[in-house]
């Protein structure tokens, strides 16, 4: 004689439009839902202290296991100036017929670090933070935002020393130094607009930040830092449209910008046409269009 075990029948599962129908009748929503864009902006202007916190407590903490401390700040891009002074200005000759070479070479270096140092912690700062993305709600362009506020304040340190070494060099101080601000707020947002592009890319797939340093190391050869742009468009050989592009390379753009600002022998005439113009349009571009796209994939961050 044998038993015969039954299994009562389940009920068939819910579908998805009837949870949904249910969570909505009872008021629910889903977790880390992406806000709408102005409401959006609302949340990320009320979290501005902490972005501000956050930028000043990464800068203090980056050194703080060197012996030199915060002095790091000043003399990691003097080192990478000397290095490129003698390899391009003495070895390979660029430093000929550009006048304030040093000055002209240093401006150059500073400026391009804090794009570069932007956008290689832009690439990083969701995937290098899930800890913090899990635990905590807020709006997550303020990772981003927070490490491109991190590196400007790292800059205007590192301006400290920019000023004497114009100084020393016999650089006058004058009030065409007070169109650095402008200048630096057009790149800072231009580098928080790429910063939020390369965040939500490195969210998705972290080997991104492998290959970066490779990407930014031949956008800055291209980008005048060691050389003058201007000197080399007066070369005939050249195709027009290269000249065009490297005019128009928003990285030489904010650095050309910086060096006519505090450098007295470079000229208006060395800048591209219409800079401002053209410095103003890569930074709303890059700031709106970066911002837009990051806000976009707001739920995906953090998720596995």
């Amino acid at each position: 004689m044998s038993t015969v075990l039954h299994t009562p029948p389940q009920p068939p599962a819910p579908a998805d439009h009837d949870l949904a129908a249910l969570a909505a009748r009872h008021g629910l929503t889903v977790s880390g839902a992406r806000p709408s864009l102005p409401e959006y902006v609302r949340q990320l202007w009320a979290r501005r202290h902490f972005i501000t916190a956050f930028a000043t407590a990464k800068l203090t903490a980056q050194y703080s296991q060197a012996k030199l401390g915060q002095v790091w700040q000043v003399m990691t891009p003097l080192l990478n100036a000397a290095v490129y002074y003698f390899i391009f200005g003495v070895l390979l000759g660029t430093k000929h017929g550009v006048p304030d070479y040093i000055p002209f070479l240093v401006t150059g270096v500073f400026i391009w670090t804090f794009t570069q140092s932007s956008i290689m912690a832009g690439t990083r700062a969701i995937s290098g933070n899930l800890g913090l993305v899990r635990a905590l709600h807020f709006p997550r362009a303020a990772l981003p935002i927070s490490f491109c506020l991190q590196q400007l304040q790292q800059l205007l340190f590192s301006m400290a020393a920019l000023v004497v070494i114009l100084l020393c060099f016999g650089v006058p101080v004058g009030v065409s130094w007070l169109l650095a601000l402008p200048a630096l707020f057009l790149q800072f947002t231009f580098n928080a607009g790429v910063s939020m592009v390369m965040a939500r890319m490195g969210a998705k797939t972290p080997d991104i930040a492998q290959l970066m340093p490779f990407v930014l190391r031949t956008w800055m050869y291209v980008s005048g830092v060691m050389w003058s742009i201007d000197k080399l468009a007066k070369n005939d050989s050249l195709p027009h449209a290269v000249k065009i592009a490297l005019a128009a390379n928003p990285a030489a753009v904010y650095i050309d910008l910086m060096r006519f600002a505090l450098i007295d022998s470079f000229h208006a005439s060395q800048l591209p046409a219409h800079v401002w113009a053209l410095a103003a349009g890569w930074a709303l571009l890059a700031g709106v269009g970066g911002f837009i796209y990051f806000w976009k994939a707001e739920e995906t961050y953090g998720r596995g």
